[in-house]
């Protein structure tokens, strides 16, 4: 079993930053992936971000140039620095985690929210 805690969204105006962090505890040993999602209202949920154990990473299109994801391995812990975010950004965020026996396990979730 892997518990993940979420810190870091709030309301932010369009053209500002945020960083998300998620910790991982538990089975730490067995965590290969660590990664972002989000879901808006209505819409399903989506990849933002992922990073390896190795350190490859992969993003989606949309947040390509304005959001870096990074893990500290000795921490356990993902991040998600958000820059130049815009309105279309506003969603629940959800930290994942994929073992290398292909268990995923989520977060709780994290409102981030961009508005002026």
């Amino acid at each position: 079993q892997v518990q993940l805690v979420e810190s870091g969204g709030g309301l932010v105006q369009p053209g500002g930053s945020l960083r998300l962090s998620c910790a991982a505890s538990g089975s730490i040993f067995s965590i290969n992936a660590m990664g972002w999602y989000r879901q808006a209202p209505g819409k399903q949920r989506e990849l933002v971000a992922a990073i390896t154990s190795g350190g490859s990473t992969n993003y989606a299109e949309f947040v390509k140039g304005r959001f870096t994801i990074s893990r500290d391995n000795a921490k356990n812990t993902v991040y998600l620095q958000m820059n130049s975010l815009k309105p279309e950004d506003t969603a629940v965020y959800y930290c994942n985690v994929l073992t290398f026996t292909y268990y995923d396990y989520w977060g709780q979730g994290t409102q981030v929210t961009v508005s002026s």
